[in-house]
């Protein structure tokens, strides 16, 4: 079903320049030989290069068919094949094969296993800190149906930063994702925040929400702990998913920057490309 297309232009600051640099093309190989997948490109990331080029990357583990259909994602929906307990080993060499500084490791959702893939996402955690001494982590998780047990694997494993995304504003969250509730998400955050690991989470713009929601949403992740927050604009993958409805100026970007600090987060990543692995490497400091 079409979602329906984009019908305003996109405005001039969300152009952005062809990936290049030795750097990024070094990593880009590295990526291709070792059939890595990265959020990087699956998502089409208009920051590939800067992050690439500065050492920092996001890959994600547990194949890349996932077993939601959240209207905004691009990641491929359907059923997943079986989990790889070759894969852990598999990431760790490959990033020191990268030389990367920082790394962000996400996954797709799999509600077909009975541990949501906990116990890879713990392995793979640990094999990248065995091989891989001086590299920071961020883990952005699924919420694993909101299952302390499992989160807490993850939490065990030690990542720097651990991040789960509320995605959007509460109201608007029933429309854009297919299972996810947002005050399910809060208690994922809540329950990263007490255990004393640097919480994080992001929204997308320009989806309908009002710039009230958007307050309304720092307020609730203020109240559960989180400490760093990522607001970037949306982007229509394709005419099937979600329609933008606003391109949001650089300008609100910028107050909502500012008024996340105001609230107390200590870190606010908040511009029309920013997406949640953005500067993630300042984020672990």
């Amino acid at each position: 079903m079409v979602m329906g297309e984009v019908s305003i232009r996109k405005p001039k600051w969300l152009k952005t320049k062809v990936p290049v640099g030795k750097a990024y093309l070094d990593v880009r190989e590295i990526v291709e030989k070792n059939n890595l997948h990265t959020i990087c490109t699956s998502g089409h990331c208009p920051n590939i290069a800067e992050c690439w080029g500065n050492g920092t990357a996001t890959l994600m583990i547990l194949g890349d068919i996932c077993t939601r259909s959240c209207k905004f994602c691009n990641v491929k929906t359907g059923k997943p094949l079986p989990a790889n307990w070759e894969e852990p080993e598999r990431v760790a060499n490959s990033i020191k094969k990268m030389g990367v500084k920082h790394c962000v490791i996400t996954s797709v959702d799999r509600d077909d296993l009975e541990d949501g893939g906990a116990e890879i996402w713990a392995l793979t955690i640990q094999r990248i800190k065995k091989v891989n001494p001086k590299t920071t982590i961020e883990a952005l998780i699924p919420d694993f149906n909101g299952n302390a047990k499992l989160i807490q694997k993850i939490i065990d494993a030690r990542p720097e930063v651990i991040s789960h995304n509320l995605e959007t504003v509460k109201r608007i969250t029933p429309i854009v994702r297919s299972k996810a509730r947002y005050e399910l998400s809060l208690k994922v955050v809540k329950f990263i925040s007490e255990a004393g690991v640097r919480s994080k989470s992001g929204i997308m713009v320009g989806i309908g929400e009002t710039e009230e929601e958007v307050y309304e949403t720092m307020y609730d992740l203020r109240a559960v702990g989180c400490e760093v927050f990522t607001i970037g604009q949306y982007l229509q993958p394709t005419k099937r998913h979600l329609a933008v409805k606003e391109f949001i100026t650089p300008e609100l970007f910028e107050k909502y920057r500012k008024t996340g600090i105001e609230k107390g987060f200590r870190y606010v990543e908040s511009s029309p490309l920013v997406r949640s692995s953005y500067h993630a490497e300042k984020h672990v400091i």
